[in-house]
């Protein structure tokens, strides 16, 4: 959530339109661009058709470059100013969580339920993650942008249904890709061991003393480190690789849900489905069928 004093930017709606707007810039942002720090309340995907910029988000610097998407959860807060921009070519993607789920009534909270929605959790700290479109995908996220695009211009019959099933195919584009390895060269090498420990061994049984133990560091010292510098604990960096990996295999194949929870690290079926649904909303078995639903 964002903090104190930060200004919270609501999504305009205007009826009988469909909640999605799309916008282009190259260098200096569109003036739809709230600048100074501030946060949203719905989802925003960024996509760098050519050029190079820096993006800060939760007070990280994020370079990107041609062919990057990038993902801004709601309430993260993003700090951007006029005379801080590249020579970056961006399309740009405004959405509530109702665009893609008309039944998502708290667009703060329940988006996270959504299987869509998934890469918008953030990746390692922070509400924003970076994502690699790959040379050969890229003609086709211009194309479904474009066309994207056009249906909100044209208006033409039917067209809120194709803005949907576009936004739709973006967002299962997104989810496709896989996002990086830990790439903060600005963290302390303490903290970035602690995350190699987390990313080689969330699928064991491991615990925050474990993990204090593989990098040689009471758990005291370790629960300090990584609570100041990322507003987290331990336990919480372990269950979020976890449950992105549980979403991934719900999503991809067909493991029991007992064989997913095994491996991602949960022995007992019945705590896995506890923490997932803690951390969704919903229970393993209901994400499954509403990312299958269609």
């Amino acid at each position: 959530m964002p903090v104190d004093g930060v200004r919270l930017v609501g999504y305009p709606r205007h009826a009988g339109v469909p909640p999605v707007t799309v916008r282009t810039w190259h260098g200096r942002p569109h003036g739809a661009v709230v600048l100074g720090a501030h946060a949203h309340d719905f989802l925003v995907l960024l996509y760098v058709e050519e050029g190079t910029d820096v993006l800060r988000v939760d007070g990280r610097d994020w370079p990107v470059d041609a062919g990057d998407a990038f993902v801004i959860a709601p309430g993260a807060v993003v700090t951007a100013r006029a005379d801080q921009y590249g020579d970056a070519r961006v399309w740009a993607v405004f959405f509530p969580a109702d665009a893609v789920d008309p039944d998502a009534a708290a667009p703060l909270v329940s988006w996270r339920a959504h299987p869509l929605l998934a890469a918008f959790g953030g990746h390692r700290r922070g509400g924003g993650q970076r994502l690699h479109v790959p040379v050969d995908e890229r003609a086709s996220w211009i194309a479904h942008l474009h066309d994207l695009d056009d249906e909100l211009r044209g208006r033409r019959d039917g067209y809120a249904d194709a803005v949907r099933a576009h936004l739709t195919l973006l967002l299962v584009r997104l989810g496709r890709l896989q996002p990086g390895p830990v790439e903060d060269p600005g963290v302390e090498p303490l903290l970035a061991a602690v995350l190699d420990v987390v990313e080689t061994r969330f699928h064991e049984p491991i615990s925050l003393r474990d993990v204090a133990s593989a990098v040689g560091l009471t758990p005291g010292h370790v629960t300090t480190v990584v609570g100041r510098r990322t507003g987290r604990t331990v336990q919480q960096w372990i269950t979020e690789r976890r449950m992105r990996e549980a979403r991934r295999l719900l999503a991809g194949s067909d493991l029991a849900i007992a064989e997913v929870g095994r491996r991602v690290g949960y022995r007992e079926t019945g705590y896995f489905v506890r923490r997932f649904r803690t951390e969704h909303g919903v229970p393993p078995a209901a994400w499954r069928k509403a990312g299958r639903a269609g």
